[in-house]
C-alpha cells in the first residue's frame, strides 16, 4: 500500500480539512485537493460537492486529474470508473470500490474529512498470464538443454487479401527455415495479419502509468499484440525482426509495434526488472531506397534498449539505391539472388551460436556469410 493510500486509511475519526474556497472549487467539475497529506479527488456535480480517494485502485493513478462521465469519476491513466459519491466501480465492477469521504461547505469554505467513511476493496483479480515471465532454464521455463526457440517477426505491410511478393519476408522464411533444420523450434508472425491498437501513451502522463502487461492487452482482449509480447518475453531465445525501408525509415507497422513494446523498457525504469534476459536479436532490412545504417542503427538502439543481445554481423540488408526505382528488377534479384538466402540462413546460424554462448556453450571462430552484409556481390542466378 502506498503512503497516500496509508494516509487514506488511518482509521475512523473526524480530520476535517479546509481545502478552499466553495466559490473557486466550484468552478471546476473535478480536481485534485489535498485534505492534510491526503489526495482526494473532489467533484462538483448538480450544486453540490462529493469527495472520493485520489488514488486509483488499479495502479494509483491520481483520480482528481481525470474526467466526470456522468455520475463517474474516470481515471485519467487506464479509465477505471468509480461513482463520484460512492467510490464504488461502474456497473459491472462494484466490488472494487475506493474510500468515499465527506464533504461539507462553512463559511463559503469547502471541508474534507481525511478519514475515509466507506473502505477501499479491491475485487479479486486473476494476474494475467504475461505476468508471470518465463526463462529458460527457470522455473516454468525450458530446460536449458531443450531445443532453441526462434522467432520470426515480419512487419511489412501489404493486404493480406490481395498478397504480393515481399523482399524482407522472403529472407525472413528463409532464415525461419533454416533454424527449423538446424533443430530449433520455430515460429513466424506477421503483424499485419494481427489486430492490435495503438499506443494510448500513457507514459506520456506518468512512468508508472505504463505497465507490464501493457495496460491495453489487460483491458482488451481483442487486442492481439499478445503474441508478439508473449513470443518475444516469454517463448523466443532469438528473434528476427524484418521490415522494408519505408521512405527511408522502417515499417509504419514496425514503429506501432514497437511504440507498444514501451511497456517493455520502462520496467527497467520503475521496476529495475529487466524482463528480456540472454535473447537475441538479428535483422532482416530490404528496401527499393537505400537509408540501411539509419533504419538499422534506431532497430539496434531501440532492442539494445530491451535488454537483447546482438551475434556478431546482427543484421543482413539489401537496396538498390535511390536511383533505382524499378522495383520488378528488385524484387527478382532477391527473390533469385543465392547469396542473400545464405545471407539469411547465416544470420540465424550466428543468433542461434550468440544464444548458445549466453548459455554457456563455447561458439567456434566463423567466417561470415556475404549475403547481405556492405558490398556483397550481387548474384541473381537462380536458385538450383
Amino acid at each position: 500500500m502506498s503512503e497516500a493510500e496509508r494516509a487514506d486509511e488511518q482509521g475512523a475519526g473526524e480530520r476535517w480539512h479546509d481545502v478552499g474556497a466553495a466559490d473557486g472549487l466550484a468552478t471546476r467539475a473535478i480536481q485534485t485537493v489535498l485534505a492534510g497529506r491526503t489526495p482526494i479527488a473532489l467533484i462538483h456535480r448538480d450544486g453540490r460537492f462529493s469527495a472520493i480517494s485520489g488514488v486509483c485502485n488499479h495502479a494509483g493513478g491520481p483520480l482528481g486529474d481525470g474526467s466526470l462521465e456522468g455520475e463517474y469519476v474516470v481515471c485519467p491513466w487506464h479509465s477505471w470508473k468509480f461513482h463520484c459519491e460512492t467510490g464504488r466501480g461502474e456497473p459491472g465492477y462494484e466490488s472494487d470500490q475506493v474510500p468515499a469521504h465527506a464533504v461539507r461547505v462553512e463559511n463559503g469554505r469547502v471541508w474534507v474529512n481525511a478519514a475515509p467513511r466507506t473502505p477501499r476493496r479491491r475485487a479479486a483479480h486473476p494476474p494475467h498470464p504475461l505476468a508471470t515471465i518465463l526463462r529458460r532454464g527457470e522455473a516454468g521455463g525450458p530446460p536449458l538443454d531443450a531445443p532453441l526457440r526462434v522467432l520470426g517477426i515480419s512487419t511489412t505491410g501489404m493486404d493480406v487479401a490481395h498478397p504480393r511478393f515481399s523482399t524482407s519476408d522472403e529472407l525472413l522464411d528463409a532464415a525461419i527455415a533454416r533454424a527449423g533444420e538446424l533443430g530449433a523450434e520455430t515460429r513466424t508472425i506477421r503483424l499485419r495479419e494481427l489486430r492490435f491498437r495503438h499506443c494510448e501513451g500513457y507514459y506520456s502522463k506518468s512512468a508508472r502509468a505504463c505497465t507490464w502487461p501493457c495496460s491495453i492487452t489487460q483491458m482488451d482482449p481483442s487486442d492481439q499484440l499478445e503474441r508478439v509480447y508473449e513470443g518475444v518475453v516469454n517463448w523466443a531465445d532469438v528473434f528476427l525482426v524484418a521490415t522494408p525501408i519505408r521512405w527511408g525509415a522502417a515499417s509504419s507497422l514496425y514503429y506501432k509495434m514497437v511504440e507498444r513494446m514501451n511497456c517493455i523498457q520502462n520496467q527497467e525504469t520503475i521496476a529495475d526488472r529487466i524482463l528480456l534476459r540472454n535473447k537475441v536479436v538479428g535483422l532482416i532490412v530490404t528496401g527499393g531506397q537505400d537509408n540501411i545504417q539509419a533504419v538499422v542503427g534506431q532497430m539496434m538502439t531501440f532492442f539494445g534498449e530491451l535488454g537483447c543481445q546482438f551475434p556478431p554481423f546482427p543484421f543482413i540488408a539489401h537496396s538498390r539505391g535511390w536511383s533505382a526505382e524499378d522495383m520488378e528488377r528488385n524484387v527478382e534479384s532477391v527473390r533469385k539472388s543465392r547469396d542473400l538466402h545464405d545471407g539469411a540462413c547465416a544470420l540465424v546460424e550466428r543468433g542461434l551460436d550468440t544464444c548458445r554462448a549466453l548459455l554457456g556453450i563455447r561458439i567456434g571462430a566463423e567466417q561470415p556469410a556475404r549475403g547481405g552484409r556492405k558490398a556483397h556481390r550481387l548474384d541473381v542466378r537462380a536458385e538450383t
